[in-house]
């Protein structure tokens, strides 16, 4: 079983910076795909950031971002340490949240699940609190 665990979360004003770590152990199935959504009270899950380990995504690239945070956060990987990363930055209300972090092996047909819903993503860890305050 695939275990994963974030940590990062925490309270911070309008403008700041965080960054959010997720590692993960893989102990059964390839998850060279992984994902940050996050989900605001009474509102879906969002996929906020979408990176592939080994560099066959897809069509889509290495990477992918919902527009909202395009320019403002940034997924990374450290192969190594099997931690996947989030830099968040110019952080405004809107961001708040809790952040998942997910792991899915890629698709032969179209590598990772990218804007495919939360759905298409075979593990999760339980998630930390981001707060953007005024």
């Amino acid at each position: 079983q695939v275990l994963l665990e974030e940590s990062g979360g925490d309270s911070v004003q309008a403008g700041g910076s965080l960054r959010l770590s997720c590692v993960a152990s893989r102990s059964t199935y390839s998850t060279n795909c992984m994902a940050w959504f996050r989900q605001a009270p009474g509102k879906e899950r969002e996929e906020i950031a979408v990176i592939d380990l080994d560099g066959s995504f897809g069509p889509y690239g290495r990477t992918t971002y919902a527009e909202s945070v395009k320019g403002r956060f940034t997924i990374s990987k450290d192969a190594a340490k099997n931690t996947l990363y989030l830099q968040m930055n110019s952080l405004k209300t809107a961001d708040s949240g809790t952040y998942y972090c997910a792991a899915s092996a890629p698709r032969e047909e179209y590598g990772c699940p990218a804007y495919l819903g939360e759905n298409a993503w075979e593990y999760w860890g339980k998630g930390t609190l981001v707060t953007i305050s005024s």
